[in-house]
């Protein structure tokens, strides 16, 4: 590449030049390419030790002048081919124009001139990429690929010095971070390390220090592990690898890949030594961080961020803090924990002011809302270019969304005068109840469904009132009015002040008329239905009708959903869950509807309209329980994971018991999934459900711990599983809440597990307080970093899980062992994968979908099993392989999907591998019929011919596979259906997998259709590619040859006895339209006789006949370009256009075996090429029609060569070429793909 010119002193240290004139030299490194010597191995060493630029590049042209000095770079490269088109570029296009100059200091200047123009004519074409990353890194990507033969799709992230511990021994290198995979190189002293870890198989990471390795990183997959130290900054780079490893489980769980955030606001000036990659990586996480701390919507990125101070006016400070702005939003969140947060969305903002600075508020702004609360942050660093930003901000704000236009809205200190909105739609917008708000979007857009517009509790509770209800009542009375007081003074609604005070009121429990407002604005779910109005009615609307396993699941569970709840014992209560869940499952089809939904979303419907309970899911199912309610339930084991390892830190003696029991993994699925609902009375849970909207997974986790606390000793006295089991459920049932003004619901799991003595009653409000005071050390930050961990572990054990079922589906008659199964489902899977990330532009990458069963989440298409089939198969073909793997692909892929799973794969390498000459041959032979031989290859050979016959059975055939086609079609179709809401459905693949079974295997070979003389030619010309590498090739040549010429006497013989008046034969491959029988001239026999030796002249003749003749084998069957000399399919072009009238069959012999004897010697033939078009037209097509010819003469004529026996029956040893294939899998790069496929067949 070229470089903008910079000085070098000593041109000559650590460099040898290799060619030079008078302007311009070329040198080369020591220590790259031959020879060095010791001299060279200290430079490699310091190369791959020190960040040089020679570390990337070997080769370097330098410009200098006769008289002086300095030299100066213009050019690198990583290899002698891209230096050496540097290099005649300068010596064409400069050397001549240099001369002329008399000046050096003008040939120095127009030399740097140049260059610098030749960059900037580059980078002009690549901006349009977005490529800004700067050269040296730029550099470093080379580098990497060229060093692990890594595909240009193949990003790096970036680059770190650091050593890695090979046994005790330190190697200092680089680690190359790209995006799907972690890269190490290291060069000391000519001992070389090189590595390579796909981020998938990447099954345990974390940073550690220990005796042996200083502050390190650990690096495990299943079978190495890698530890990493010396870093520079290690917080930086184990940060970034987390990140990485976490993209590739996301990939792994549900598909999906890494894309260039392209939103994500573009920095001014590019940072050095930085990718746009690890920028846009930076970003996620802080918009992740961002989103999590304020429970803001998805798609809410983060614009930036500064420190400043809040005017609270509860306690008249000024708190120190950070400011985050976003396209719809202004945070706040305090240096201290819980000293304040705030969230101001911008549709509730109506004036933004800078007030007047003073020494005891420098730089203050004031932020006014509709709800008539004004916000006052002073210390700002920046204050003009952030009151620039919020104004940009609120002008994108839809106006519908506003009180207001937005031309309404005053970003300015000159005219402060609130002139908000309307007064109805302020009051709209106001969340003063759960119900205020929604009247409005109920009335304008939900006319057609149905739907509840209060919570279920209003409309089902018997109702007394609070005086009736005595020290109860009083008690919920004073709750209410501690929260009016709260609000008075932190402000309702959105804007709210949330301080520690705050957690203390939720803590003590919320009332009962307060609970869905605040479910909605803790979750974050109340900022959604704002901005989402008619959102809600319109699923319904859609989802209405709609049939699919979603659906039918929750028809199931909705009569098992609270059924001891009287609202949930009529019609009204389960319609409003049905539409809520069905809502739901159309919305996000990935989840659809998972068990427990339906519990958690009956106690939401209580507590909340049908449109405020379904974005209450929403916030659950997408934010707050991340992946909790998918097909696996990962989230909630990811969970299961942390309390494991949360009890042996804080009860480690109960924790050894616990393991022993196996009860945790039985006991924390159920009060993670259902929140404690499905364990605890109601009226007692729904407390802990009022703490985890305002405190998140954190609050559960402790609630698990005090629970075990509480019953340490009586579980570490339990003997076993079920014992314990019931002792936690038996406390579980006397958890209750005194305090709960609603009638008491009994509780079905405490009628199931009521002893003869129960236990002492427990307070949930007690409960709450002794999980806090022993357990509240618990961080948001250390619970994150605790899930990152656990879901590593728990999606490597599922995919660990998955490759066991695909291997136990596998019927036994395979032949594989269960490890030879497990390597090439390894292999299959990583193929699928390099299709995601290196293939995105083909189509057949389809998509995983995790919620299939095992054996159909990862497919290959055509092109992705040429790959495989090339690397793993016995039957080598050369140039051929790619004909005979799109074959071979076409015979597996029996439902035409153009994608076969991993059992289809397997059979397909089984029937190359396992069995006697029989099953091998028989594999064989069905390579070259309908439907492996794909009609194109048939339609060559027609082409050929000139003219058609037509075969009524080939019609009917036809006829049968459009039926077969439009059949597939519509399971394909009803398939696409169901996936609109929800995976398919299970049965579906029972059925087929029923059917397959039912498929009985041929019974003898005799079932096997005839083949055709075209088939035949094509199954010589495969036989003779696969010859084409044995040691044994000539023996095998002949007996090919021998064998093939008896085949042909055999199928004219066979002709004559079918060729009988009245009678034609049927059977031969009657799938396939038949090419036509043609005679062709009597004197072509004669012509294509072999030549006399001892004639030069007759022999040259002979090479052009022979040339004619394997041109015209070639239109026949594709992919024979590539053949190379002594093909008998030369031979048989011959014979074939032999006219049984004109030659005896022992003519035919003869010839054959003659013309074998020629083929060994090389001088005899010529290429295909020799034959010019004309002449294969006068050569005639010549294929006959009549000719076919069974399995068992195959077989029969084969056995006769004992050399063709050993052939086949030689065991080859599959281990060896799968571990080849892993070594190369990372290096099938793109352009090879699109190499490959021009000669796919």
């Amino acid at each position: 590449m070229w470089l903008g010119p910079e000085e070098v002193l000593v041109a000559n240290a650590l460099w040898v030049t290799e060619r030079a004139n008078p302007f311009f030299v070329l040198q080369r490194r020591r220590g790259h390419g031959k020879g060095g010597g010791l001299t060279g191995l200290l430079v490699g060493t310091l190369d791959v030790v020190l960040d040089s630029s020679a570390r990337v590049a070997p080769y370097r042209i330098l410009h200098q002048t006769q008289d002086s000095q300095v030299y100066w770079t213009v050019a690198c490269g990583s290899s002698r081919k891209e230096i050496t088109k540097h290099w005649e570029w300068l010596e064409n296009n400069l050397l001549q124009t240099l001369s002329v100059f008399d000046n050096e200091e003008d040939i120095t200047t127009f030399v740097k001139g140049k260059i610098h123009g030749i960059i900037a004519e580059e980078n002009k074409n690549l901006q349009p990429q977005g490529d800004e990353d700067p050269g040296k890194f730029k550099e470093a990507e080379l580098k990497m690929r060229k060093q692990f033969g890594m595909p240009e799709g193949e990003k790096l992230v970036n680059y770190y010095s650091c050593s890695y511990w090979k046994g005790r021994v330190p190697r200092q290198g680089w680690l190359y971070l790209t995006v799907n995979h972690l890269c190490f190189y290291s060069f000391l002293l000519g001992k070389e390390v090189s590595l390579v870890v796909q981020w998938v198989d990447v099954t345990r990471l974390e940073k550690n220090a220990t005796l042996l390795f200083p502050e390190s990183i650990r690096v495990d997959t299943r079978d190495q592990e890698l530890f990493f130290s010396m870093f520079l900054n290690i917080g930086e780079t184990f940060k970034l690898m987390e990140q990485l490893a976490n993209l590739a489980m996301r990939q792994l769980l549900d598909n999906e890949g890494f894309l260039e955030d392209k939103a994500l606001p573009r920095p001014s000036r590019p940072q050095r030594n930085v990718s746009a990659l690890k920028r846009d990586l930076d970003a996620r996480a802080k918009n992740e961080y961002y989103r999590a701390m304020f429970r803001l919507p998805r798609d809410e990125r983060l614009d930036g961020h500064t420190g400043c101070t809040l005017w609270t006016p509860f306690n008249k400070l000024h708190i120190p803090g950070q400011m985050f702005i976003s396209s719809n939003y202004i945070c706040f969140a305090s240096k201290e924990e819980d000293a304040c947060h705030l969230i101001i969305p911008l549709r509730e903002v109506t004036i933004v002011e800078k007030a007047d600075s003073s020494s005891v508020l420098p730089s203050p702004l004031s932020i006014s809302t509709k709800s008539k609360m004004t916000f006052l942050f002073a210390n700002l660093k920046d204050r003009d270019f952030l009151v620039q930003k919020i104004s940009d901000f609120l002008q994108r704000t839809p106006s519908e969304q506003l009180g207001g236009s937005s031309g309404e809205r005053k970003a300015s200190v000159v005219d402060p005068a609130p002139e908000a909105s309307p007064a109805p739609q302020a009051a709209s917008e106001q969340p003063a109840s759960p119900t205020s708000p929604l009247g409005g979007h109920q009335s304008s857009c939900a006319q057609e469904a149905p739907t509840a517009s209060q919570g279920l509790l209003k409309l089902f509770q018997r109702h007394a009132s609070m005086e009736d209800l005595g020290a109860k009542g009083a008690k919920e009375k004073m709750k209410e009015e501690s929260w009016n007081i709260h609000f008075f003074e932190f402000g309702r609604g959105m804007c709210m002040y949330r301080t520690a005070r705050t957690r203390e009121l939720v803590l003590k429990g919320i009332p009962e008329s307060l609970r869905g407002e605040l479910w909605l604005l803790f979750s974050g779910a109340w900022n959604e239905m704002v901005t989402h109005p008619g959102y809600y009615a319109e699923l319904v609307e859609k989802s209405t009708g709609k049939y699919s396993l979603a659906t039918e699941e929750i028809e199931r569970d909705l009569h098992r959903s609270m059924p001891e709840h009287p609202a949930f014992q009529n019609e009204l209560g389960i319609a409003a869950l049905r539409r809520v869940l069905t809502a739901y499952a159309f919305r996000n089809p990935t989840i659809g509807y998972c068990q427990a939904m339906n519990i958690v979303t009956s106690v939401l419907l209580l507590y909340g309209s049908e449109e405020e309970a379904f974005w209450l899911l929403v916030a659950l199912c997408e934010r707050m329980l991340p992946d909790y309610y998918n097909t696996r339930v990962v989230g909630a084991l990811v969970d299961q994971g942390i309390f494991e390892e949360l009890t042996r830190d804080f009860l480690p003696q109960l924790s050894e018991k616990m393991q022993d029991l196996g009860v945790i993994s039985s006991i924390s699925l159920s009060w993670f999934l259902t929140l404690f609902l499905s364990v605890m009375p109601f009226e007692s849970a729904v407390v802990i459900v009022d703490c985890f909207f305002y405190e998140g997974i954190k609050v559960i986790l402790q609630v698990a711990l005090a629970v075990l606390d509480a019953n340490t000793e009586q579980l570490l006295g339990c003997s076993d599983e079920g014992e314990a089991m019931t002792v936690l459920g038996r406390y579980l049932d006397n958890v209750v809440n005194k305090q709960s003004v609603s009638p008491p619901i009994p509780h079905l799991h405490a009628l199931l597990t009521s002893g003869d003595d129960p236990p002492a009653e427990v307070d949930i409000f007690d409960l709450l307080k002794v999980s806090y005071e022993k357990f509240s050390s618990l961080r948001a930050d250390d619970i994150e970093q605790m899930r990152f961990k656990q879901r590593l572990k728990v999606i490597q054990s599922l995919e660990d899980t998955a490759k066991r079922s695909v291997v136990r589906a596998i019927p036994g008659d395979i032949g594989f062992s269960i490890e030879e199964l497990e390597d090439l489902y390894m292999v299959f899977k990583a193929k699928h994968l390099a299709s995601q990330y290196w293939g995105s532009g083909r189509p057949a990458a389809v998509r995983r979908d995790p919620s299939l069963p095992y054996l159909e989440q990862y497919r290959i298409d055509a092109r992705q099993f040429q790959e495989l089939f090339a690397s793993l198969t016995p039957w080598a073909c050369g140039s051929h392989t790619p004909v005979l793997a799109g074959r071979m692909f076409r015979l597996l892929d029996e439902n035409k999907d153009s994608l076969i799973n991993f059992k289809e794969f397997v059979t397909g390498m089984s029937g190359m591998y396992h069995g006697d000459l029989t099953d091998k041959l028989k594999a064989l032979y069905k390579l070259h019929l309908p439907p492996a031989l794909s009609p194109e290859e048939a339609e060559s050979a027609l082409e050929a011919t000139h003219y058609f016959t037509e075969d009524s059975s080939s019609e009917e055939a036809l006829r049968q596979e459009e039926r077969e086609g439009a059949g597939n079609e519509e399971v394909r179709d009803k398939r696409g259906e169901e996936k609109g809401t929800s995976p398919p459905d299970y049965r579906h693949y029972l059925r087929m997998w029923a059917k397959e079974k039912e498929v009985q295997k041929e019974t003898s070979i005799k079932d096997l259709p005839r083949m055709n003389q075209e088939q035949f030619i094509e199954l010589c010309k495969t036989l003779y590619n696969m010859f084409s590498e044995d040691p044994m090739e000539q023996d095998l040549y002949h007996a090919i040859a021998t064998v093939a010429s008896l085949l042909l006497r055999i199928g004219e013989v066979g002709k004559r006895f079918s060729a009988q008046p009245g009678r034609k034969p049927r059977d031969c491959a009657p799938e396939e339209d038949e090419p036509p029988a043609s005679d062709p001239p009597q004197d072509l026999a004669q012509e294509l006789q072999p030549p006399a030796a001892g004639d030069p002249q007759a022999k040259a003749g002979g090479d052009t006949h022979l040339g004619k003749a394997l041109q015209e084998s070639q239109v026949v069957g594709e992919g024979g370009g590539g053949e190379g000399q002594g093909s008998p399919s030369q031979l048989l072009s011959d014979d074939e256009t032999k006219d049984d009238m004109s030659m005896s069959s022992y003519s035919v012999v003869s010839t054959g075996s003659l013309q074998c004897e020629d083929l060994a010697d090389d001088t005899v033939l010529v290429g295909g090429e020799a034959c010019s078009p004309a002449a294969s037209i006068r050569c005639g097509g010549a294929v006959d029609t009549d000719w076919c010819i069974s399995f068992e003469q195959i077989l029969a004529s084969i056995l006769t060569e004992s050399v063709l026996v050993n052939f086949f029956e030689k065991r080859v040893d599959i281990g060896l070429k799968i571990k080849d294939q892993k070594k190369v899998e990372r290096q099938f790069s793109t352009s090879s793909d699109h190499e490959q496929s021009g000669v796919s067949g």
